[in-house]
């Protein structure tokens, strides 16, 4: 029994590393993984006490867990055999499939990620950008439904700033959940976006298998109270204008809820900017005819390191304002019986009531309106009329305190520096080849006016022109 064995160097090493392994899986890991799991918990606690929807269990579930139950799921095991019968597989083979969906589509929510880094990115990330400015139609609206309603922000997609804005603003009433396309799927990102609770939607090449994967984590996650944030133009407007919307999301969120255990509250979110970032790169897709535009990771981190640059040397300005309107949330208890079709559009309506009046597109319509050429005065004139029209209308003025002279010089400020607006003798004129880039931003105040404003069919035609 105490005899001296002999063995090699790299067993004796092997030797050792497995039991090490075995030591950490069996005593360390668990205790590691329960000290953390204590720590979570307690953050969270501290977190619902604050927010004004707490986060729900279902959100704080371990992805592992997700997973198996989601792969499990009655609908999505009859969604297994349905795709083995038409596609001639074995059912375990089409059931590896589903598991696979289900891995690329359940997040793996991080409290401390979300707290602790994101809403604090967000805000930094907004205000050095933008001047955020919010507008709310009825600010104590949602308080007046239950506060275990299942809440879904329905957003107009102005810029992939959307997320940034949303996030930094509604992080004190809840954590929300977005549904992100496939290109963010790529490393560092897509960790960090299921961290943040976001989950990730294909595009393309969606089988039916597929959509029943996702539809039923979509259903389970709202079941389970989550709050959401859907974009139901299900992309980036290229010209400016409100989309059609897309009701894919919707009809999955509203399928089978059972509206009886909990409310499913819907609240329109409008957005609008002085200079949407992305807004060269829209407009050539649009001219090309195409859906999918040349923007990229390498494009956004190239712009992002110029704008560091210039913060560095003190030249960086903002981009002038970024409204956000919070329009009359929507009970679907209220609305029960219609279905999503009627649901978006009546959401879409109710963004484009709400959709802040922010300086550039107020200016940017106008000067349609006048052919692209004004005097100073003339405008300035203009301007006074259309906000007090507005205001009277009842519509999200985000603009200067200083009433239409700030307003015209903001808008001015931003138009003249992009060359958009060129001045000569006191007259302000489009310069021709920028014709488009005016366009895309008087667009975006154009549904607004034909709600809100009388004779708005010529403002339509005007823009469409």
């Amino acid at each position: 029994m105490l005899r001296t064995v002999e063995v090699p160097l790299w067993l004796l090493v092997l030797i050792v590393l497995f039991a090490t392994v075995t030591f950490a899986s069996h005593f360390l890991f668990p205790s590691v993984r329960w000290f953390l799991r204590r720590r979570a918990e307690r953050l969270v606690e501290e977190l619902n006490k604050r927010l004004e929807r707490p986060i729900q269990p279902f959100k704080l579930a371990r992805r592992t867990d997700m997973i198996q139950r989601l792969s499990y799921d009655p609908s999505v095991m009859e969604a297994v055999a349905e795709h083995a019968r038409e596609t001639g597989v074995r059912e375990d083979v089409a059931f590896e499939q589903a598991q696979r969906y289900a891995r690329e589509i359940v997040p793996g929510f991080s409290a401390s990620a979300y707290f602790g880094f994101a809403t604090r990115a967000a805000r930094w990330l907004s205000t050095r950008l933008y001047h955020v400015e919010v507008w709310h139609e009825d600010p104590d609206a949602l308080k007046a439904f239950d506060p275990n309603a299942t809440v879904v922000y329905i957003i107009n997609h102005r810029s992939n700033m959307d997320y940034v804005l949303v996030t930094y603003l509604v992080a004190r009433q809840s954590a929300l959940a977005y549904a992100v396309g496939e290109w963010a799927r790529i490393w560092p990102l897509g960790p960090l976006i299921r961290a943040l609770g976001g989950y990730f939607i294909r595009r393309r090449y969606r089988t039916a298998l597929y959509r029943r994967v996702l539809a039923r984590y979509v259903q389970m996650a709202s079941k389970g109270g989550v709050a959401q944030a859907v974009f139901p133009e299900g992309g980036l407007s290229q010209t400016g204008r409100l989309k059609s919307p897309k009701v894919g999301i919707l009809s999955y969120i509203t399928e089978e809820f059972d509206l009886k255990a909990r409310d499913l509250v819907f609240v329109p979110i409008g957005l609008n900017y002085d200079r949407v970032i992305e807004d060269n790169i829209l407009i050539e897709a649009h001219e090309k005819g195409q859906q999918r535009f040349r923007g990229t990771i390498p494009s956004a981190t190239a712009f992002s390191a110029r704008y560091i640059w210039r913060r560095l040397r003190r030249r960086a300005q903002r981009f002038g304002r970024a409204g956000v309107s919070f329009g009359t949330p929507l009970s679907m208890r209220e609305f029960e019986g219609r279905g999503p079709d009627a649901l978006a559009a009546e959401m879409m309506t109710r963004i484009a009531k709400v959709m802040p009046v922010v300086p550039v597109p107020l200016v940017a319509m106008l000067l349609h309106e006048a052919g692209g050429q004004a005097t100073r005065a003339d405008l300035l004139e203009k301007v006074g009329a259309r906000m007090a029209a507005f205001e009277t209308a009842g519509a999200a003025l985000l603009l200067p305190e200083g009433g239409a002279e700030e307003t015209l010089e903001a808008a001015l400020q931003s138009l003249t520096v992009r060359k958009i607006v060129l001045e000569e003798g006191g007259t302000l004129r489009v310069a021709p080849e920028k014709q488009a880039l005016l366009s895309f931003y008087a667009a975006s105040l154009e549904e607004t006016a034909a709600q809100l404003l009388p004779g708005s069919a010529a403002v339509r035609k005007t823009i469409e022109t």
